[in-house]
């Protein structure tokens, strides 16, 4: 050990290691310490929005006080739950076709090459091709149409995770499946996806929290609604751009209204994330 400290090669690589490690925790406490400033300065704001009326009273008019996000928090759990109805099936049919399917055909290559594209696609850019499609057609703005944009960026992400979650199922346990005289699309459904079953949830879950506070794309589709309406054919509420719009206003209660609104935007992603972790580490445990 003496002789290896001696040596400058070694002495030159130790002080290398030491630096990257250095350079690296600096950069982990900067993350952390921007990461707990906006964190905290959420909670200070938000909180103090918290209230009764947020949940009870819908968004208020220009210039008047009280109101709350009744309307906007309605209209979200309404298009999210859409959107997650429409990307649910489709995902996990799709992520189903390319675990069994995909690697010896063009058609599967193609479909992972247009998934990869649709993750890391701006949402924006999403938003407007429905506009162009559907909006811009029906000539009207909508909860519907809000509910296919933020379907089609939630769509990748269950593709992607069935995918990946099918893929880490032994072969040995198809292969038990087929030996059995089970049909290939009952080895699919019955035995590769009751496997992982939780891991496909946790995807499910993600796509959700991915969703939930998406604003381009609703700005193009479902807009806005001052007023409590359930209607997804007309103009709906959703708390993105109300947190957008309110955030930017003049008026003092409307800002308050913006700090509730991502107070509880942040909680809700938060809680899905810590929901699918749990539910993935407990089939890892198993």
């Amino acid at each position: 050990m003496e002789n290896a400290s001696r040596n400058p090669v070694y002495r030159r690589r130790l002080l290398t290691h030491k630096i990257g490690i250095a350079l690296s925790a600096l950069a982990m406490a900067l993350g952390v310490f921007f990461l707990m400033w906006i964190l905290f300065t959420l909670l200070i704001k938000g909180f103090s929005a918290i209230n009764p009326a947020l949940f009870a009273e819908s968004t208020p008019a220009p210039g008047s006080d009280g109101g709350g996000l009744l309307n906007a928090i309605v209209g979200s759990l309404l298009m999210v739950g859409t959107a997650t109805l429409i990307a649910t099936p489709v995902g996990i049919l799709a992520g189903i076709y390319l675990a069994e399917y995909g690697d010896r055909s063009w058609f599967g290559a193609v479909t992972r090459f247009v998934t990869d594209i649709m993750l890391s696609a701006p949402s924006i850019v999403i938003g407007l091709f429905v506009y162009a499609i559907y909006v811009a057609n029906v000539r009207h703005f909508s909860g519907w149409a809000g509910s296919i944009a933020i379907s089609l960026i939630a769509i990748p992400v269950v593709v992607r995770t069935t995918d990946n979650m099918l893929g880490l199922v032994p072969t040995s346990l198809r292969e038990a499946a087929f030996a059995l005289g089970a049909p290939r699309w009952k080895v699919a459904l019955l035995v590769r996806l009751r496997a992982v079953k939780a891991g496909v949830v946790t995807g499910i879950l993600l796509a959700v929290a991915r969703i939930s506070g998406e604003t381009a794309p609703l700005l193009f589709t479902a807009l806005n609604n001052q007023f409590f309406s359930g209607n997804m054919n007309q103009p709906m509420a959703n708390l993105p751009v109300v947190i957008y719009q309110f955030a930017m206003s003049p008026y003092d209660n409307w800002r308050e209204l913006a700090w509730g609104g991502a107070l509880l935007i942040t909680f809700s992603v938060l809680g899905l994330n810590i929901l699918s972790r749990s539910l993935f580490k407990q089939k890892t445990q198993h």
